[in-house]
């Protein structure tokens, strides 16, 4: 999958241009959607065995974990592994990890609909698991940051006042995970892979009230899909 602002060789098709802001745009393509994608605290560190979206280390305690490989490794480590680096890393960090029970999903999940309501979202896709959510949102006024913040600090001030979670504990890593979307084959492929997510942890099929189906917008009337 393209990170925000790559341009991998395999994804070069050009979408249409829409009257859109030039901060909806990465050069010549026009943003459609956002796939964001939240990480539990502590559940993706910068120098994760798996490589990371960071190019630093902000806590030198966590140096002597390994060296940072800045995007997924091409050959990925074995299970072993990541359960021995984070064995290793959960001492070091100011919080204990959660792993989100049903409720706390639940929880997570009447946050992003409040966002939702709030900010006027379209969400085409999500899927809140044991350490991590993904949502993929149509292009907004607010750009994908803002949009992940709101998400994020929402859905953080509702899971601490739930049971058994630590006051102040951030629930969230800090680094946002954005990719930019840019067709309507993109939107689809973003929208399948989220809704299987919760399949792959073997747990149940989630069906959140705010989501809406996607229509191939921009181009719902017409059906083309470039």
């Amino acid at each position: 999958m393209q990170r925000s602002g790559d341009c991998s060789p395999d994804n070069q098709t050009h979408a249409p241009r829409l009257p859109l802001r030039a901060s909806q745009r990465t050069h010549d393509r026009i943003i459609i959607a956002h796939h964001l994608v939240l990480h539990g605290y502590g559940h993706w560190l910068p120098n994760d065995p798996r490589g990371s979206g960071s190019d630093e280390l902000r806590q030198e305690k966590l140096a002597d974990l390994g060296p940072i490989h800045t995007g997924r490794k091409r050959v990925q480590p074995p299970r072993s592994e990541l359960q021995r680096f984070y064995r290793a890393a959960e001492p070091l960090l100011d919080f204990p990890c959660l792993w989100f029970d049903d409720a706390q999903r639940q929880a997570l999940g009447g946050a992003f609909a409040q966002v939702v309501a709030q900010h006027r979202y379209t969400v085409w896709g999500c899927a809140i698991l044991r350490n991590h959510a993904h949502l993929c949102i149509r292009k907004h006024r607010d750009d994908a940051l803002t949009m992940w913040r709101h998400c994020a600090e929402a859905s953080r001030i509702a899971l601490l006042k739930t049971a058994d979670v630590q006051a102040g504990h951030p629930v969230w890593s800090v680094r946002p995970y954005k990719v930019f979307l840019y067709t309507p084959a993109d939107v689809r492929r973003v929208v399948e892979y989220i809704g299987g997510n919760p399949v792959k942890e073997r747990l149940a099929p989630q069906s959140w009230s705010f989501l809406k189906v996607y229509d191939g917008w921009p181009y719902p009337r017409t059906g083309r899909t470039p």
